[in-house]
């Protein structure tokens, strides 16, 4: 693959370079595998209609998208319950402790959309706290706050484990 004669990447090439990312940020907001599949294909296939555009950052700018679709199907959905889909995947290279990867994720879905939202971002993603502030457009008060209810909340789910 390679850019477009503008010099710019191509959707093939920022799907290859951040689908996988984009797809695990929708599916900690979402918690269901079909609505994160859905909201990320919404935005290349946005991306596609639209005429050549240049982004400073086209990480931030998918990210963001991917959010705004995420939190668009989030207000849509009628009452129906989260899915059973996997929130977090095995590492390769990790030995798999399935019985802990459960209990983690188990405890991820008891925490609002907005703190999975924060806790992945920092802990899987590694973005600093005025990262994601600036991503999601919260102060960095609200974020850090997020942060601390979510982790208060996943210690107590877990019995008080780190």
């Amino acid at each position: 693959m390679s850019a477009r004669q503008d010099g710019a990447p191509s959707a093939a090439e920022l799907y290859e370079r951040y689908g996988l990312a984009l797809h695990r940020y929708a599916l900690m907001l979402l918690a269901n595998r079909q609505d994160a599949e859905d909201a990320v294909q919404q935005v290349f296939a946005s991306l596609l209609k639209r005429p050549a555009v240049h982004f400073e950052s086209p990480e931030a700018y998918l990210r963001t998208a991917v959010r705004n679709e995420s939190l668009g199907l989030l207000r849509r959905r009628t009452n129906r319950p989260d899915g059973a889909d996997a929130l977090l995947e095995p590492l390769s290279g990790v030995v798999d402790r399935p019985e802990e990867r459960l209990a983690i994720e188990a405890a991820m879905r008891l925490l609002p959309p907005e703190q999975r939202e924060v806790v992945h971002l920092k802990v899987f993603e590694g973005m600093t706290l005025q990262e994601i502030a600036t991503l999601t457009s919260e102060s960095i008060n609200t974020v850090a706050s997020r942060y601390r209810y979510a982790m208060e909340k996943l210690r107590a789910a877990l019995g008080g484990r780190p």
